[in-house]
């Protein structure tokens, strides 16, 4: 028998009209909170970056393609790690629909790591993956953009993740970028960390919506539960 509230159809309609308007109320939040993130001052990129990709080695403006707009996820993926994180591999599995979207909306997505580019070839066809992940191994642009630290760093516990709110989770730590191209400049329009990145898994959304949500709160970490796709019968 549940020990959760049950009641009759006119109560079941009145609560959820009362949720309703508070979901509204937040949607409408959204709303003007998006409006002022797309009015943020935009940091100009100077640095001159090098990425490897499948034909080689390619600058910052490369990677937007032929779109004006560069939406980039930090994957933690280090240079000696054997697999990708476990949770920006869970974040991951939410992008390959999105691609052609993003393209049609003047968006390009892709993914950087610092691990070399064969291993990040090998664990993207092993996970199934089609988005463009390209390797920042032999820059400093993951130290740079804030989701790389170097040992002195993590030792020291210097707050130096989330625009210097936290420390980092380690070597490496995830984000988004997003950029914009006009001319032979690329600007820096936004970034986001930790819970920032929330938005982009569906999995979470999803669970959300649920009389049980993410029923996380018990388990030793948040993503306890947390396997890689093609581990859940291991």
């Amino acid at each position: 028998m549940t020990t959760h509230t049950v009641v009759d159809p006119e109560a079941w309609r009145a609560a959820r009209l009362t949720h309703l308007e508070e979901e509204k109320a937040f949607t409408r939040a959204r709303d003007e909170l998006s409006a002022k993130r797309r009015n943020l001052p935009w940091l100009e990129i100077t640095a001159d970056y090098t990425f490897d990709g499948p034909g080689g080695d390619l600058s910052l403006s490369d990677l937007f393609g032929d779109q004006p707009q560069l939406l980039m996820y930090h994957f933690m993926y280090g240079p000696d790690w054997d697999e990708g994180c476990p949770s920006c591999s869970f974040w991951a599995d939410n992008y390959n629909g999105t691609l052609p979207h993003l393209a049609a909306r003047n968006t390009t997505f892709i993914t950087v790591s610092r691990a070399p580019l064969a291993t990040l070839d090998a664990y993207k066809e092993r996970m199934g993956w089609s988005f463009p992940w390209y390797s920042s191994h032999d820059s400093s642009f993951n130290f740079d953009m804030g989701v790389s630290a170097t040992p002195e760093q993590i030792a020291s516990g210097e707050p130096i993740y989330n625009f210097g709110t936290q420390a980092p989770f380690g070597d490496e730590s995830a984000g988004l970028s997003a950029f914009r191209k006009e001319g032979d400049k690329v600007y820096l329009t936004y970034q986001t960390f930790s819970r920032g990145l929330d938005m982009l898994n569906g999995v979470y959304h999803h669970l959300d919506t649920t009389s049980m949500g993410r029923d996380e709160e018990n388990l030793p970490w948040s993503m306890a539960w947390l396997r890689r796709h093609d581990q859940y019968d291991d």
